[in-house]
């Protein structure tokens, strides 16, 4: 456990790092820029990367050996920004203020492959639980790394925008490569312990560097566990809606400063979780966990825009924030459980690109549907007689109506999943490995 902790401090370390330049980056080429579209490119290149990169990043983390993939990374997020550093100095500031100037792209792919590098560290880390962490105790682990991660886009959110405003760009980035070199030496003093080869055979099946056969293999042979993730794919699918539309609808009702500093204590909520995981565990069923918790989610987006309140939204997305963690850990767990050490890495990197694909398709798709469709129907159409009464009217309106919507649809899927057949098989799974490994420990089950 002293090695998973000095781990987990490492990666919120270099997870803090490449946030603080993500969202830094942002900042500074939206004041420099003036151009919404910049910014929105950038984070359609930045989720389709990081969705691209899981099937890759996975094999990588099952060829090598985890501590030379973490040294890999951080090396990797230290060439890159110290490449974007160097491209920076070397433009006069002037010509950054054009979005179409090529050299601005250059820097911005530079950094945002930097902080993408850290992808590779996040998919080690959740294998890493299975080697240092006892089988009893990895749900309360998996809760921890999510409260790092909380911790983590807390403190860059805040500082990011700080940096930039008294610091400025240089700074940014040298105190971003300082930190990286501090990562890799702490790193480098580590001794971790890799995966024993449970099935000799599986070194050897290695495929190409993206072993999608052999991922849809190991995931094919646990009953019911493609229903998972294409489960938790359709649920990031419909959070998409909250993803592209959340700002537009707090921003009818609040100041911009107070939406961005509601938003730095809402996002206090994924550290309540995984602090709430790590001592609380998930039970004895962490698949049973995760289908009630979605029950509890979607059940909040069906009311927490019932009214124009900004209290309601507040209170409803402190929940649904504080309850994300407790979702993640327990998709961790049982992943960890029914798939053999050696073949995590790609599963896990599978899972990510899956999950991560998901949210912004729906982001594209969905903004055209509220412009045409639910903002008219509460504003001139029939919704404003067949509900307006109560539900209210207006622009906002036709956003709460969508997020309702998106809220009653996940919440039947949600219940439908719980009694399909995947559902029931993957649960029989997961408590067979439970037994044994507790007879080959001599133990009882939790």
């Amino acid at each position: 456990m002293k090695t998973f902790y000095a781990v987990l401090i490492n990666t919120l370390a270099a997870f803090l790092t490449n946030t603080f330049v993500w969202f830094a980056v942002t900042f500074w080429v939206y004041l420099e820029t003036q151009s919404v579209i910049a910014t929105a490119v950038m984070a359609g290149v930045y989720t389709g990367t990081v969705a691209i990169s899981g099937f890759f990043l996975g094999s990588l983390v099952d060829r090598f050996r985890k501590k030379t993939v973490l040294m890999l990374s951080s090396l990797l997020t230290l060439g890159l920004f110290v490449a974007a550093t160097g491209i920076y100095l070397s433009v006069p500031a002037e010509r950054f203020a054009d979005a179409a100037n090529p050299l601005l792209w250059i820097f911005i792919v530079l950094a945002l492959f930097g902080a993408i590098a850290g992808n590779l560290r996040a998919i080690a880390l959740s294998t890493l639980v299975t080697i240092l962490v006892p089988e009893d105790g990895r749900d309360r682990a998996n809760g921890l790394v999510g409260t790092s991660n909380g911790v983590g886009f807390l403190v860059a959110s805040i500082f990011s925008g700080l940096a930039i405003g008294l610091l400025g760009m240089v700074w940014v980035m040298m105190l971003a490569i300082a930190f990286t070199v501090l990562v890799l030496i702490h790193l480098a003093t580590l001794s971790i312990p890799d995966v024993k080869q449970a099935h000799p055979d599986h070194a050897t099946e290695q495929g190409g560097m993206v072993d999608l056969p052999g991922t849809i293999a190991a995931i094919s042979l646990v009953p019911g566990l493609f229903g998972l993730i294409f489960f938790n794919t359709f649920n990031n699918f419909l959070g998409g809606v909250f993803m592209a539309l959340m700002d537009a609808y707090g921003l009818q009702l609040v100041s911009v400063e107070v939406w961005g500093l509601l938003w730095g204590v809402l996002s206090l909520g994924f550290i309540v979780g995984g602090l709430a995981v790590a001592r609380f565990g998930l039970g004895a069923s962490p698949l049973r966990t995760l289908f009630g918790v979605n029950v509890l989610l979607w059940t909040i987006c069906i009311f927490f825009t019932i009214q124009a309140s900004i209290v309601l939204l507040a209170v409803g997305l402190f929940l649904y924030l504080c309850l994300m963690p407790v979702v993640e850990a327990a998709e961790q767990t049982i992943l960890q459980k029914v798939i053999p050490p050696e073949r995590q890495g790609r599963v896990f990197g599978f899972t990510q690109s899956m999950e991560q694909a998901a949210s912004p398709i729906t982001a594209f798709m969905i903004g055209p549907i509220a412009q045409f469709i639910f903002i008219p129907f509460m504003t001139t159409g029939a919704g404003v007689d067949l509900i307006g009464d109560w539900f209210g009217v207006g622009l906002d309106r036709g956003l709460a109506l969508l997020f309702t919507v998106a809220g009653v649809v996940g919440l039947a899927v949600t219940l439908i999943a719980m009694r399909s057949r995947a559902y029931r098989a993957l649960a029989q799974n997961y408590q067979e490995a439970r037994v044994n490994v507790a007879e080959a420990t001599g133990s009882q089950p939790a």
